[in-house]
């Protein structure tokens, strides 16, 4: 009774602080409540600081077959997700400048329920960092890549109760695209015969930070010419993805600017770290496999 009673608390208070929430997804799986999304996050960042410590004084596991099929599965969901977002919108002769909430009809509950498996594949994403913590790369799990899985995992639960088709497209068709692609080069770099073919890091590195600046643009695009959609979650959209592009720039800076001093260049041996124009930082945000021969 306790926890009904919290349950409903938490409830009435992100109604009270976002207003009606769109009927069209009531009922779904881990929308009506917060607490859900709310404990498992909680379990994540738990997880993080457990597992640290469990794996401390134990030899970091291999976990080769586990990445491959996590990879490719990740790979096929994301494959899926970018080609119903593009059918759906299609279907539903959605504006690629701004679309609203309600004029697709039938298509607009076809994207919202694609949308459903994006919020719910950042749930499974959190295994990019358990992966990390296995295989004791505490070197990757910086600030931007627990910010980035963490958030997104809880922004997404109020884009479905709220704003869960229309404007919302755009982000996760982008997002779906490039994650087919990094997460097929991430389930590619375990096979060892496969790595000396997997030339295009640097390019999924652009990739990354053009699909973050295309997201802005879109999502301000519907604030100089609205549609209907929220202005509120425009700019709050804007602002959370500002915030990756600055943590995404300062990684970069960091990779492909910043020119070694003679003494590191002497004293650092070239490893995985940098190879190929990546710099761990970036990897972080995934589950990216730097210095797997050790663990393997």
């Amino acid at each position: 009774e306790t926890l009904k009673a919290f349950d409903r608390e938490v409830n009435e208070f992100v109604d009270y602080m976002f207003g009606p929430r769109d009927p069209r997804v009531r009922g779904w799986f881990l929308l009506d409540s917060y607490l859900p999304t709310f404990f498992l996050t909680g379990a994540y960042l738990l997880c993080i600081w457990l597992g640290n410590k469990f794996m401390k004084n134990r030899p970091p596991f291999s976990l080769r077959a586990h990445l491959i099929v996590y990879n490719l599965g990740i790979t096929l969901l994301s494959f899926y997700m970018l080609v119903e977002l593009i059918l759906a919108t299609w279907e539903g002769g959605y504006n690629l400048q701004c679309q609203n909430l309600h004029s697709a009809g039938e298509a607009d509950i076809r994207v919202a329920k694609v949308l459903w498996w994006y919020y719910f594949s950042k749930v499974i994403e959190f295994m990019d960092t358990i992966f990390f913590v296995l295989r004791k790369k505490s070197s990757q799990i910086t600030f931007l890549h627990v910010y980035h899985h963490a958030t997104m995992f809880n922004i997404w639960w109020c884009v479905l109760n709220w704003i869960p088709c229309g404007q919302s497209f755009f982000g996760p068709t982008l997002n779906s695209f490039i994650h087919v692609l990094m997460y097929s080069y991430y389930g590619l770099s375990v096979i060892p015969s496969m790595r000396k073919y997997l030339w295009w890091k640097k390019y999924l590195t652009q990739a990354q930070l053009i699909q973050f600046l295309l997201t802005i643009v879109h999502t301000l695009s519907a604030a100089v010419k609205p549609c209907g959609f929220p202005f509120g979650c425009l700019m709050f959209q804007s602002s959370y993805m500002a915030t990756l592009v600055i943590l995404f720039i300062n990684f970069y800076i960091k990779t492909y600017r910043k020119a070694p001093s003679r003494t590191a260049v002497k004293e650092t041996p070239v490893t995985t770290e940098i190879k190929n124009g990546f710099h761990k930082d970036y990897f972080a945000t995934a589950n990216g496999l730097q210095n797997n021969k050790k663990a393997q």
